[in-house]
């Protein structure tokens, strides 16, 4: 399968110049020929969306092969006859960035670590809405072209190295591309990977922070090839540190990463930061810097929050954490009480405002017991 991949992955050049220029080509590999008439008929009829079908994995390739240029986006059912979903997107990041959204009925944790591991872009679960679709097809997009714009930039940095700085320049706060690292996903896709999960309700789960100490500092002695390099190494130790658990990493910026555990024996914690600076200086050995990197790991933050916003706060306390600069929960509370009462709004605002208001609190009493007697 993988020789069979390979004319569709140089096909892949010549997508970002005809996107502008056509309907957004979709191809939808579904063994069940209902969803496969669903999503030819409900795309279509939208105006902007050219859908193809194929009933299997080795119908899929076939299609791609005979593409001249390579689809924009694919939707992939997981179970299928003899290629399953996750074995094709496994094939298929070997050769193009195509973005790929899994539409399946699989909810199982499993699944949906195993498919964002392999290279899914996003994960969407049957029943589906199909305005949520077409969101998710959106975004997919235009996620793919941005990933196509920085790595455009690398391979030409790397052909005039007397431009590299000028071509590789980002500021501290992007979460820069890391390529090459099992487990590791980009900043949109862990995004997408976290919510998913909290849509599934599977919310075990904990978060660790991990940054790298005076990374301000060291951004600002560095080149921004060598910051990028620094980064890369960082998260190669992780990786290396994770390998036997399989927890999913995501660079977020500012130095700092997050890790997701659904066992809490499992996470990251400070106990293994002697261990990780360990496997990072060796890593590291090989440039003659003087100034030594180091990485501080924070205590694991519970991911019990069942709203999406509550999932990627989690997130964020993770990291402030990992720094030290947790805002109590009772100064975030009264923060947004104060917010809450000094906007002006409508009616109709005012109900949506106090709905999230009351979730944030309902997260933070979770999370905070001593809150509850307030």
């Amino acid at each position: 399968m993988g020789n069979d991949l390979r004319e569709f992955g140089s096909a892949e050049r010549h997508t970002q110049a005809r996107r502008n220029e056509r309907k957004i080509r979709v191809l939808a590999v579904d063994d069940e020929p209902s969803i496969l008439e669903l999503l030819r008929t409900a795309l279509n009829a939208l105006g902007t969306y050219d859908v193809t079908v194929a009933a299997s994995a080795d119908q899929a390739v076939q299609v791609m092969e005979r593409q001249e240029h390579s689809f924009d986006c694919v939707l992939m059912d997981i179970q299928m006859p003899d290629v399953n979903g996750i074995t094709l997107v496994r094939e298929m990041r070997d050769y193009a960035r195509t973005p790929i959204i899994m539409l399946t009925a699989m909810s199982d944790r499993t699944y949906v670590d195993q498919a964002f591991a392999a290279g899914a872009t996003d994960y969407v679960t049957k029943p589906f809405d199909l305005l949520e679709l077409r969101s998710r097809l959106g975004t997919a997009t235009m996620l793919v072209l941005e990933q196509d714009r920085a790595r455009d930039s690398i391979a030409v940095a790397k052909k005039l190295k007397d431009e590299l700085e000028t071509n590789l320049q980002f500021s501290f706060d992007d979460p820069v591309v890391i390529e090459e690292i099992d487990n590791l996903l980009g900043y949109a896709e862990f995004e997408n990977y976290i919510i998913q999960l909290s849509q599934g309700r599977l919310f075990n789960s904990v978060a660790t922070g991990v940054k790298i100490v005076d990374a301000a500092d060291h951004y600002a002695r560095m080149s921004s090839s060598e910051f990028r390099q620094m980064i890369q190494d960082v998260a190669t130790a992780i990786a290396k540190q994770m390998r036997k658990t399989g927890n999913l990493i995501s660079y977020r910026g500012k130095g700092a990463f997050v890790t997701v555990s659904h066992k809490r024996a499992e996470a990251l914690d400070p106990g293994a930061e002697k261990h990780l600076n360990q496997i990072l200086g060796t890593l590291r050995s090989r440039f003659r810097d003087t100034h030594e990197i180091v990485l501080t790991v924070g205590e694991p933050v519970s991911m019990r929050s069942l709203t999406k916003y509550g999932a990627l706060q989690s997130l964020t306390r993770a990291l402030e954490v990992t720094s030290g600069q947790v805002v109590p929960a009772r100064q975030i509370a009264a923060m947004s009480q104060r917010a809450f009462s000094s906007r002006g709004r409508s009616s109709a605002e005012a109900h949506l405002e106090r709905r999230a208001y009351e979730t944030i609190l309902n997260d933070l009493l979770r999370d905070e017991p001593t809150l509850r007697s307030s």
